[in-house]
């Protein structure tokens, strides 16, 4: 079966650009956000709101993703959400850290106190 041709990247980019949610804030590493998340229960719909720390991004674009740890109940969660996704309702940065790593991974080995990472204030 023969392609007719190439997709031009500029009609994927437009297209895109569509789906990308205006109103959002720029995410970085370590920092504690809140997500909200459209949540179906039978008929039902209502939004759940998940508070962590981001622990790694990936991609760009509409392919944004990240990954939040939290924990529920004294046990650490990874989380991953796709921020462009039409489930995401909002993000909120609730706090910025002030990190020097790319991943923080190190942080699933750690419990308790030792989690916490340094607040970096903002002018």
């Amino acid at each position: 079966m023969k392609f007719l041709g190439t997709i031009n990247p500029e009609v994927i980019s437009s297209l895109e650009n569509t789906y990308l949610k205006k109103n959002f804030p720029v995410i970085e590493i370590g920092d504690y956000v809140k997500v909200g998340i459209l949540i179906q229960e039978g008929n039902k719909e209502r939004t759940q709101s998940c508070r962590g720390v981001v622990i790694s991004t990936k991609n760009k674009g509409i392919n944004l993703s990240i990954v939040v740890r939290y924990s529920l109940q004294g046990i650490g969660v990874e989380r991953t959400f796709l921020v462009h996704s039409p489930r995401i309702t909002n993000i909120e940065v609730v706090k910025k850290s002030k990190v020097r790593r790319a991943k923080l991974y190190y942080l699933r080995s750690r419990s308790g106190k030792s989690t916490r990472l340094k607040t970096r204030f903002t002018k």
